[in-house]
């Protein structure tokens, strides 16, 4: 993030109180059953769907697609918003698979902090690295969760110190758990003295707080069996001693990260964490653009496109752009230009996430994350402002590692699959090439697991079935050079050139070599593996 001057003008009221973030984690690690229960506490939903329940009761709310359903994984990054004390606040849920990386790696620049939710087991697992490795890319300053704690876990201090060595910041308990697995009876509330008490008998209760003067009170005598009481009071006295004080500025820094401890299943551990993101959480901050930054607190409304989501109710064609708004307070019905046609759009339908349920935004202000319908026009990285030609930058567009030929079982219908893969490519579900030579095209993801996506979707979505096959090239890179050098080169290597669907050329290799060889007989051209979603 940007160095904030200490002589800002405060932010309007309305715009101090949002807080955006993001939730990151290894599959599995609970991520999306913590979605549900932040809804829970906002009041945005009254029975959270058990991840693990029967039929359709444990449909999670944040899971839209049928195959997320289907296979209980989230593949699309969805937003929420909810009012929880007087904080607003605008959660991303990402998909912690890193067949999807490209999506959570987009979430995470319209976003002000992340919570990383880690499991008590497992502790920092690959995938969680590589996502903080991108917050901290950016600073973000990060909160912690460490989940399943009501499971056989790891000692504590053991996953603290797994965070600090894997991770290289620094760690501070806010709470502290007092047993293990079976013996997991709650947590000791270091922030503010209090002992939180877990109900394992009904799930979506909120768990009772007790407040006690410090730890040599009585009272937890009372509520905490013997033996867990000694090694409670030892361990508390250990982590005072050893780790690091709350430094509310560390954090905001993203140096220093707060952990809580809980079960989100039973929603336990998860108000607390709530608490803390208020309390500790950033406000919405400068966003990075072109020819200037944007302020939060200016008074004209200016946003960025970070992902569409296309066909989100199958009923309907309907495309939705997610937008940040970076400064501003917007109201319905607006009229904002869109700087790459620079045509002025109205926004007359903008929509309010809650999981799956939308409601129109009468109005929103910096920090909010809104939906626009639309037909296409607005792409990933587009920005919208009030008339001022601002460009929003960094939203990256990576390289695919895995290439693959694509055609319809009907022959009939090649135009209806060059469409469906269109609206996919602007999705930025998935690279799409057009071949030079030849016809058909070839689809270039991030993992494995999006090509399974795409054919249940184009299927689902446009009545096709489609078959992947095998292509000769593994991996493509985008070409930059002046025309002229570009032309020459495009014209010598047809048989490995295409184009993206935004018509720029891109080269297909089929080894390392290629790409070394080019290097050496074309100096004066740079082949890149990301793009920035520009204009």
């Amino acid at each position: 993030m940007l160095d904030t001057a200490h002589n800002r003008p405060d932010l309007p009221p309305e715009i101090a109180r949002r807080r955006t973030f993001a939730i990151i984690s290894h599959p599995d690690a609970g991520k999306t059953t913590l979605t549900e229960k932040f809804l829970l506490y906002g009041g945005a939903i009254q029975m959270a769907g058990q991840v693990r329940a029967k039929g359709e009761a444990r449909r999670t709310r944040s899971d839209f697609m049928q195959m997320e359903k289907d296979r209980g994984i989230s593949v699309s990054a969805s937003a929420m918003s909810f009012d929880y004390g007087n904080f607003r606040y605008n959660l991303v849920d990402t998909p912690g698979h890193s067949d999807f990386s490209e999506d959570t790696y987009r979430t995470l620049t319209a976003v002000d902090a992340a919570v990383m939710v880690i499991d008590g087991a497992k502790g920092v697992e690959s995938q969680t690295q590589k996502l903080f490795e991108v917050c901290r890319l950016r600073d973000l300053p990060i909160l912690t969760f460490c989940n399943k704690m009501d499971r056989e876990s790891r000692d504590t201090f053991e996953i603290i110190d797994e965070i600090q060595e894997n991770l290289a910041i620094d760690v501070t308990p806010a709470s502290w758990p007092i047993g293990v697995g079976r013996d997991f009876i709650g947590c000791y509330d270091l922030l503010r003295d209090r002992l939180e008490l877990m109900d394992r008998a009904d799930r979506n209760k909120v768990a009772e707080s007790i407040s006690i003067q410090g730890l040599d009170d009585p009272k937890l005598a009372e509520h905490v069996p013997e033996h867990l009481l000694e090694k409670l009071l030892e361990e508390v006295e250990m982590a005072r001693e050893l780790l690091p004080k709350l430094d509310p500025q560390a954090v905001l820094e993203g140096h220093m990260t707060p952990i809580w401890f809980g079960s989100a299943i039973n929603s336990f551990g998860v108000r607390e964490l709530m608490d803390g993101i208020g309390q500790y959480g950033p406000v919405p901050q400068i966003q990075s653009a072109e020819p200037r930054q944007i302020a939060p607190e200016e008074k004209k409304v200016a946003g960025f496109v970070f992902k569409v989501q296309a066909n989100m109710d199958p009923k309907h064609r309907d495309r939705v752009a997610f937008v940040r708004l970076a400064s501003g307070h917007f109201k319905r019905g607006m009229k904002l230009t869109h700087v790459r046609s620079k045509k002025p759009m109205a926004i007359s339908n903008p929509v309010l996430f809650l999981a799956s349920d939308r409601e129109l935004a009468e109005e929103a202000w910096g920090g909010d994350i809104i939906g626009i319908p639309n037909h296409g026009q607005l792409r990933i990285g587009d920005t919208l402002t009030e008339g001022e030609t601002l460009r929003v930058t960094g939203i990256p567009s990576f390289a695919p590692e895995l290439l693959q030929g694509v055609r319809a079982g009907d022959p009939m219908k090649a135009k209806h699959l060059e469409k469906a893969l269109m609206q996919f490519a602007e999705e930025g579900a998935a690279k799409v090439f057009k071949p030079s030579i030849g016809s058909g095209f070839i689809v270039g993801v991030v993992g494995q697991l999006q090509f399974e996506v795409l054919a249940s979707r184009i299927e689902m979505e446009y009545g096709l079935p489609v078959r992947f096959e095998a292509s000769q090239f593994t991996s493509a890179r985008w070409v930059h050079g002046d025309k002229a050098a570009v032309d020459k080169f495009t014209n010598a290597n047809k048989q490995h050139i295409a184009h993206d669907n935004d018509g720029d050329v891109v080269y297909l290799t089929r080894l390392q070599w290629d790409i070394d060889r080019v290097e050496r007989d074309y100096p004066d051209l740079k082949l890149s593996s990301t793009k920035e979603m520009m204009v």
